[in-house]
């Protein structure tokens, strides 16, 4: 690639001939507007999906003894208090009883997540179909919104809505979003503070084109796009604390897209452009949002006197931050800090020690090496059902069970595409695949420092849109670039195709171990390809 090529605007392809007026008609309608239309149609399928039976199964699912309870009792409260060992059985007894207390509970994860599936119980009530419905409507919403960053990634509204499609039909994708668990909802919001930056980049490529050549001078004024970046990004961190290597990674990137934005655009010293005009604006947009978000977040919190060490600094006028920086800094006299906000730095403290320390052996935890390969998925909840109960009718009896395993033709794939993406990125300078790999390391390298620590495999539900974004572009590629032959065009199409085809097949043969469908013990075990899996 020449200097030029790099430095330069694309010229202006020479204009097409007119052509004929196209008829008009339902068929050109829903072409014009197919950049919505097929996102949609692939989301609504998702929601079928998600939405189906959502209720079932009338009990707590894994972690949902926890994450539902709080939830409620934000929603009472403002902040979490404690439940009796009865709680499960009190909530889903008929008639219900509710046996919320006020003393405060400890807590490891921020609030925001919870306070997401609070909505979903305000109106519907605390019970399974309530405390899921938040998570499956960010799980149908986040396929509509992958659909629209693919198109908007690849510029192709097929690739698109590809990923979008592999993404509905990913078994882990599924599991979370029919749970009332938190990651799900991370996934959120960190997939929209990533179609944020592309829209951002969009934009402020856009304002540079209209610069060119003083991309040394211009300067780029209000970003929007890169503050709700940060908003969401903020949050994400308010769900859970591994959203803060997310935001590192996506504020490094926005930051070399200005930079090689402003060398696109006629910077002759485009580093030294991009630190002194673009550095601290996206530091302020992304990090000072996010902490802003972060904190609000916790607005219960403070708003009330019940919480959890919500009066610790009262009459104290020193704080000790060594515990939660790990610096051994000395204790140092904070008492022009409001002492609430000192009482939540404590808490804090406490938090971080809770979750970096956790190591306490689970049956289904795992290492992260494993996790792309679906090494160990998590098994959520399991019955086993005799002959003669809940319509089975097999000699052997039967079994349900929800299986946090990803589509295994998805996820296999999925290596694959990462490797290609590796190459054109390193090769062929590929910003979008740099992209997508940028997410995937935001989201998936940093839990190899947690060796020790108890993980589990489901906590890759963030990483699933940017494997299906890795898919799509690889099977993209598959079909051919423009201009190449027909004969190449079929023969990519029918492989890519293939491709999707089968890990459709692979989906809904998996999909009793999604949904606790009762099926024999027999299927159950040709469903259990390894034993790693049981």
């Amino acid at each position: 690639m020449t200097q030029a090529a790099l430095t330069h605007p694309p010229a202006a392809p020479p204009a097409p001939a007119a052509p004929a007026p196209a008829p008009r008609g339902p068929l050109r309608w829903a072409a014009d507007r197919a950049g919505w239309l097929g996102p949609i149609g692939v989301a609504v399928f998702a929601g079928l999906l998600r939405f189906w039976n959502l209720g079932y199964p009338d009990s707590f699912v894994f972690d949902e003894t926890y994450y539902p309870k709080d939830a409620w009792s934000l929603l009472q409260q403002g902040y979490e208090g404690t439940w009796p060992e009865s709680a499960n059985a009190d909530i889903l007894a008929v008639p219900q009883h509710v046996p919320l207390t006020s003393a405060p509970e400890f807590i490891a994860h921020p609030p925001l997540g919870k306070w997401v599936i609070a909505i979903g119980e305000y109106a519907f009530g605390l019970h399974p179909f309530g405390w899921r419905f938040m998570t499956a409507l960010l799980g149908t919403v986040t396929v509509l919104m992958l659909a629209r960053i693919g198109r908007r990634l690849f510029g192709s509204t097929l690739i698109g809505c590809t990923a979008a499609l592999l993404m509905s039909v990913d078994g882990l994708q599924l599991v979370m979003s029919r749970v009332g668990l938190l990651d799900g909802v991370q996934m959120f919001f960190v997939l929209a503070a990533f179609g944020s930056l592309l829209i951002d980049r969009d934009r402020t490529r856009a304002r540079l084109a209209a610069a060119y050549p003083d991309g040394d001078l211009v300067r780029l004024g209000p970003r929007p796009w890169r503050i709700a970046a940060g908003v969401a990004l903020g949050a994400a961190c308010a769900v859970k604390w591994n959203g803060i290597m997310v935001l590192a990674a996506f504020g490094l990137l926005t930051v070399l897209w200005d930079q090689s934005g402003r060398r696109w655009a006629g910077a002759r010293r485009p580093w030294r452009s991009m630190l002194r005009r673009d550095a601290l604006p996206a530091f302020l947009a992304t990090v000072g949002s996010a902490l802003v978000v972060y904190v609000g977040a916790w607005g219960g919190w403070l708003a009330t006197g019940g919480g959890y060490d919500r009066h610790w600094a009262d009459g104290r006028a020193g704080l000790s931050p060594d515990s939660l920086l790990g610096i051994g800094l000395p204790q140092v006299s904070m008492s022009w800090v409001p002492a609430p906000l000192r009482s939540l730095w404590h808490y804090h403290s406490q938090m971080y020690d809770f979750n970096t320390g956790l190591s306490t052996p689970h049956t289904y935890q795992s290492n992260p090496f494993s996790w792309l390969v679906q090494g160990r998925p998590v098994s959520m909840y399991w019955e086993q059902v005799p002959n003669g109960q809940q319509g089975c009718t097999a000699s052997g009896g039967c079994a349900a069970q929800i299986l946090g395993l990803g589509t295994p033709l998805l996820w296999w794939t999925a290596c694959v595409a990462l490797v290609y993406l590796l190459w054109r990125w390193f090769f062929r300078r590929d910003w979008r695949s740099g992209a997508v790999l940028c997410g995937v390391a935001g989201v998936y390298l940093p839990w190899f420092q947690y060796q020790e620590r108890t993980v589990f495999s489901f906590y890759m539900v963030v990483l699933v849109p940017f494997l299906c974004l890795a898919v799509a572009q690889m099977l993209g590629a598959m079909v051919g670039p423009a201009g190449c032959s027909p004969e190449r065009r079929r023969i990519g199409a029918a492989g890519a195709g293939l491709i999707v085809l089968a890990i459709v097949a692979c989906f809904a043969f998996f999909y009793p171990l999604y949904t606790a469908e009762v099926i024999p013990m027999t299927s159950w075990q040709d469903r259990m390809w390894f034993t790693s899996w049981i």
